[in-house]
């Protein structure tokens, strides 16, 4: 049975994911960049929280960690990778492992990039992918830490998954994402609608994520530097992929 996900909107831009398995009752939550919106999030549904799984170190995603742990006596998972710059790890996972929430059982990846050490979830009863701040919709986390080589080959990892995988990104950044994707494709009639319909999703206050999988290979630039039509609008056809994306991550840096 899938899990039962529930997207909790934190800080200014960052979201938060509680994921209820209905058979056993137990609940996880994936990233906590602040508690009290969580902790009321739990509280008005009438749920504990058994599990947090950290993607990765930095503070809009883990100021919530300790509070939430010592109200619910909640467990806490990372990347074994990085515990020594996230909270205090029960369990530490590496790539290849899995981590059960009730019944339902997920995958760990590495997606290192964004950061060295940054672990995305992968849940493939539910088609879900927590990806946090290595796939966004249209778009990559920044990298502060990794390669560009590294980065793609973390996304091209994603890019793998079933197409009707659904895609949890850590922030509300579709907007401005959709404006670099036209500016660098604007002919691309699936990216034009998409754009639209992220727009009037803004519009109404309402999360532009999560997303399907085969939509952003579609649409997202980041997941496209392999694409011969896309280099060749680039002038970079005669490029390896891995450079591609790094290009086309340079420009999204200085746009």
């Amino acid at each position: 049975m899938p899990l039962e996900i529930v997207t909790v909107p934190c800080l200014a831009d960052n979201y938060a994911y509680l994921l209820r398995d209905a058979a056993t009752g137990k609940v996880a939550l994936v990233d906590a960049p602040e508690a009290a919106p969580i902790r009321a999030a739990l509280e008005a549904r009438g749920w504990g929280l058994d599990l947090v799984l950290v993607t990765h170190h930095h503070a809009d995603h883990v100021n919530g960690v300790d509070a939430l742990r010592k109200t619910f006596g909640a467990k806490v998972a990372g990347a074994a990778a990085d515990a020594a710059r996230l909270p205090e790890l029960d369990i530490a996972l590496h790539e290849g492992d899995t981590i059960a929430v009730g019944d339902s059982t997920g995958s760990v990846l590495d997606v290192s990039g964004h950061t060295v050490g940054h672990i995305a979830f992968y849940f493939p009863e539910s088609g879900a992918l927590f990806s946090a701040d290595s796939l966004m919709a249209l778009g990559c986390g920044r990298l502060f830490e990794g390669s560009p080589e590294q980065m793609w080959q973390s996304l091209t990892k994603m890019a793998a998954l079933p197409g009707d995988t659904l895609v949890y990104s850590g922030h509300e950044y579709a907007a401005s994402n959709a404006r670099f994707a036209l500016a660098i494709d604007p002919e691309n009639p699936a990216l034009q609608k998409r754009a639209d319909e992220i727009n009037l999703k803004v519009k109404e206050g309402t999360p532009t994520v999560p997303v399907r999988l085969d939509l952003e290979q579609a649409t997202n630039p980041f997941l496209r530097a392999s694409d011969p039509d896309l280099k060749a609008k680039l002038g970079l056809s005669d490029q390896q992929d891995a450079q591609v994306f790094a290009e086309i991550r340079r420009r999204k840096d200085s746009f």
